[in-house]
């Protein structure tokens, strides 16, 4: 017999399985920063990026001489997976044919709740990396004040992404493509003397995650509007990014490895996420699905980002 490791122990479900692996949450926007990489292993040093990993090298070689050797980041900080697993609940009282077993609409459903949480959970941890300004240089980051908050009418948004831009230009030679912005910041700028002032002979729409890429000269806006609470008692809800906006350089989606330049990356352990099969559990009368992932959000380029703080007034 064969001996037993996790592979051959572990049994999924392939049609959940592909499912939890197309899921996708609209309000969540950490794997933007994050996108996903798989790696082999639990347990690895990562490897992270300096501008060496950005510079223009002189490949020109005369005939003769040693061919110059270029090594891309360097050996960082150890890092490893966390893994992350909730049941998916099936209850027999919501099945119609208790006997057969509930329908694949339901255990989908069931699997959906599930991954709602995990990825809510995956979220906050992205968004506390990348709103930590702990994580960045003094030249990568701003604290915003007074009239420069973008609720104030004589703030001036522009500028200070400029600025952002410029700093993360000089860093790394390239220039930022994603800006992540909060709700309250958003609505900030939906009304913001100066953009309705430059895009008023231009568009007629309300303003849009589009209409603010172009404004900014980005690739890609995208508007943060998750919310969550700490537990089951509290008053409140809190954004989960917080009153900030992160300005990044990401790789480009078909280039991302944990080999190539960007501002973070979620690794992800090949395999996963997974559901397991539906099971009968007769103690809680339900089917159970176990739904797995292991990962962990680095952030591995700071220098490629450019943070700001206190973006609204309170």
């Amino acid at each position: 017999m064969a001996p037993l490791n996790n592979s051959s122990a572990r049994v999924v479900d392939p049609i959940l399985t592909n499912h939890a692996r197309g899921y996708s949450h609209p309000e969540r926007v950490g794997r933007l920063l994050f996108p996903v990489v798989t790696v082999p292993v639990r347990g690895f040093k990562r490897i992270e990026f300096n501008k060496a990993s950005f510079v223009k090298y002189n490949t020109r070689r005369a005939p003769g001489t040693d061919t110059k050797r270029v090594n891309f980041g360097y050996e960082g900080l150890p890092a490893s997976l966390n893994q992350y697993a909730l049941d998916a609940v099936v209850p027999r009282e919501h099945v119609q044919e208790a006997e057969a077993g509930p329908g694949i609409n339901l255990q989908t459903e069931a699997v959906d709740s599930v991954l709602d949480v995990m990825t809510l959970d995956e979220e906050v941890e992205q968004a506390n990396l990348a709103t930590n300004a702990a994580n960045y240089a003094a030249s990568n980051k701003v604290t915003l004040a007074g009239n420069d908050q973008w609720d104030d009418p004589d703030s001036d948004p522009k500028e200070v992404i400029n600025d952002g831009k410029e700093a993360i230009r000089k860093k790394i030679g390239r220039d930022p493509n994603t800006l992540v912005i909060t709700s309250p910041s958003f609505r900030a700028l939906d009304d913001h003397p100066k953009l309705l002032e430059k895009t008023k002979y231009t568009s007629s729409d309300s303003v849009t995650e589009d209409i603010l890429a172009r404004y900014f000269n980005v690739d890609r806006v995208v508007v943060a509007r998750g919310i969550y609470a700490e537990d089951e008692d509290a008053e409140d809800f809190q954004d989960i990014w917080g009153n900030a906006a992160v300005l990044a350089y990401v790789a480009p989606e078909g280039r991302r490895s944990v080999r190539v330049p960007s501002f973070g990356y979620t690794y992800q352990l090949a395999g996963h996420s997974f559901v397991e099969p539906m099971a009968w559990e007769r103690g809680s009368k339900s089917w159970i699905a176990g739904v797995t992932d292991e990962r962990s959000a680095e952030l591995v380029g700071a220098d490629a980002g450019f943070l700001l703080s206190d973006v609204v007034g309170g």
